[in-house]
């Protein structure tokens, strides 16, 4: 193998689009369950929190606050491993194409920008075949 050196010319912009698709699946899927679980904890809190008001002020559950969301906020408290996942795959989907579509930008910046990186590449000898899988 010889080395040779040259510039990057051109970035795949699909590639990187794959790239950040990838890895903000990958931290929105934490994120979210990290928020989906604070979600469940939080309508727990809530309707113990409502429970408290309605008997120690005596008023109705609907004249509290989100006194109309007591079903939903039921419904979340009880069905928390139904909530968390449902959470994390709507965060998941949502910053994976926002790090798809940043990576895309990016690239596609490079691609456009005058100044290229230097890169040294092996390149097989006179005779010597390429070989298309590395490793």
């Amino acid at each position: 193998m010889r080395l040779a050196r040259g510039r990057l010319a051109a970035v795949s912009v699909r590639a990187t689009f794959g790239a950040g698709l990838w890895v903000g699946s990958m931290v929105g899927l934490v994120l979210g369950s990290i928020l989906g679980a604070l979600l469940a904890w939080f309508a727990g809190t809530m309707l113990d929190w409502q429970r408290d008001l309605a008997f120690t002020l005596g008023v109705a559950r609907t004249l509290l606050p989100l006194g109309d969301q007591v079903a939903l906020l039921r419904w979340i408290a009880l069905n928390w491993f139904v909530a968390i996942p449902v959470a994390a795959l709507v965060v998941a989907a949502l910053t994976g194409l926002v790090g798809g579509l940043i990576g895309a930008v990016l690239a596609a910046s490079y691609n456009r920008s005058p100044r290229h990186a230097a890169v040294v590449v092996e390149l097989p000898d006179e005779g010597e075949e390429l070989d298309p899988e590395p490793g």
